[in-house]
């Protein structure tokens, strides 16, 4: 009709490189330089440390595989939030799109932010997080402890970075992708880089000690009174799943993000064949470069070293032992740029599953409209709330130990979801089916179960906070579906 033409629309503007750009450039933030301190405690051992790289880098590529046929038989934006309600109902897209807008995307977004301003306080101390600016008691708890809130530099460098980076998306995709093409070419060759030099740079006496024992897997006592490390004895065979899933929230977290490509499906030039392509290829390069990464940390460093970085900041150890004295300014720049680019293709792609629920009713209905340069400005502002609120709150930290389980949850489901379209729509168009079915995406689901019930056993205060967070968005699906009413796609 005549009214629809005259509404803007997306522009397919996303080559393949774009969209392998965007899923590289989303999943290397900041992660791969700090966790693996906090896996190496765990675990206690080279070997395990690179076994739990290896293991979350087999889930992120099936599962990146199988949506490889959702992506091709949904070629629109909003992605998994599509790929859920076509697979099961409205109902189960929403809790996905409910926990993304609460926690999942907006967490990832502060946390990223934050992790930028204080590595870029290596460079300019003003702006750390130690700079406190202000300070007020909330309250007193039940134990007589006070709450205090606390707004630091860092804090408000990364509120500044989310909207700029918002302010620079809602002028089109076409900026947001030079800055996403353009950052993450930039830190895959310095990553790239580094692993390099980190190679040269092996001590033989460090790697011998590192991989003698590389598979006595126990939790590293790093507060041991002569300052070496010590350990707890092994683990029991229960004992020793949990540690492995528990050391995983940290690199699942760090390979996440991976799925933002299917987000911006609407805006490929070629979507059918380019988003399942950028799946494959970005988590391919992703997971190379991380397994690459912990081989020269085990090369450069000990375990001890490893799991006693300061803040955890284990990259800048290693940069210290490589490239010298000057080694902590090289990490930072490359962390900078980093989290700047990862930032920057979360921003881009998250608004688009708010304007994918609200045309079916499910979100603020001016998140369904896109402005003149074809994006939806209204939900990348209220994204950028959001994350800024998660900013100020100091939680992040929290939140992002939730967003492990609940990501890994709707994978699973989105994963399962396959099946269910075999079954209900088995002659619809698939330009490319899921690699290794039925069997890969099978031992993806089974791993991802396993994954989800040990942290219930072993980490509840964290897995239980994400089911709740999951589960408040039923009620708040049906007051949103009785006071609106879906509206026309006009998206192409």
């Amino acid at each position: 009709m005549a009214s629809d033409s005259s509404q803007p629309k997306m522009k397919h503007e996303l080559t393949l490189l774009d969209g392998t750009m965007l899923v590289a450039g989303s999943m290397i933030g900041s992660g791969i330089f700090i966790v693996s301190a906090d896996i190496t405690r765990n675990v206690g051992s080279a070997g395990w440390l690179i076994a739990v790289w290896l293991i979350t880098g087999f889930m992120t590529l099936t599962a990146a595989l199988s949506y490889g046929e959702l992506a091709g038989m949904f070629p629109k934006a909003g992605g998994q939030y599509v790929y859920l309600k076509e697979s099961y109902n409205k109902l189960i897209a929403f809790l996905y799109g409910w926990s993304f807008f609460a926690v999942i995307q907006t967490g990832t977004i502060a946390a990223v932010g934050v992790a930028f301003s204080k590595f870029a306080a290596y460079l300019y101390k003003p702006i750390s997080e130690d700079n406190i600016l202000f300070q007020t008691i909330l309250y007193t708890n039940s134990a007589g402890k006070d709450v205090i809130f606390k707004l630091n530099a860092a804090q408000l460098v990364s509120i500044a970075l989310i909207f700029l980076l918002t302010y620079i998306n809602t002028k089109g995709v076409k900026g947001g992708k030079l800055i996403q093409t353009t950052f993450t070419m930039t830190k895959l060759l310095s990553l790239f880089g580094l692993i390099i030099f980190g190679f040269i740079a092996f001590k033989p006496e460090i790697w011998h000690a590192n991989w003698t024992n590389a598979w006595d897997m126990h939790k590293l006592d790093i507060g041991a009174a002569d300052g070496k490390p010590g350990d707890y004895g092994p683990y029991a065979i229960n004992a020793a799943l949990g540690a492995i899933a528990i050391a995983m929230v940290g690199s699942i977290f760090s390979s996440d993000s991976w799925n933002n490509v299917t987000f911006i499906a609407g805006e490929m030039k070629n979507p059918k064949r380019d988003v399942a392509l950028s799946l494959f290829f970005g988590t391919m390069v992703v997971t190379i470069i991380y397994i690459a990464a912990n081989v020269v940390y085990t090369g450069v460093l000990s375990l001890h070293d490893i799991a006693t970085a300061e803040k955890d900041r284990v990259a800048v150890a290693a940069s210290d032992v490589i490239f010298g004295s000057k080694g902590t300014i090289v990490i930072a720049v490359m962390i900078m740029i980093s989290t700047f680019g990862c930032n920057n293709g979360l921003i881009l792609a998250g608004s688009r599953v708010y304007y994918s629920m609200a045309k079916d009713g499910l979100f603020f209905k001016k998140t369904g409209t896109l402005n003149k340069n074809g994006v939806p400005e209204f939900g990348l502002w209220i994204q950028a709330v959001v994350a800024s609120v998660l900013c100020l709150s100091g939680r992040y930290g929290d939140l992002l130990d939730m967003i492990s389980f609940v990501v890994v949850l709707f994978y699973v489901l989105t994963i399962i979801g396959i099946y269910r379209l075999r079954i209900k729509l088995p002659n619809a168009e698939r330009p490319y089916k899921a690699f290794g079915y039925p069997v890969l995406p099978a031992i993806y689901i089974l791993m991802g179960l396993a994954f989800c019930t040990l942290l219930i056993i072993y980490k509840p205060e964290f897995t239980w906070p994400g089911l709740i967070i999951v589960l408040i968005g039923i009620p708040i699906y049906y007051i949103t579906k009785a006071t609106t009413k879906p509206e026309p796609d006009t998206a192409v």
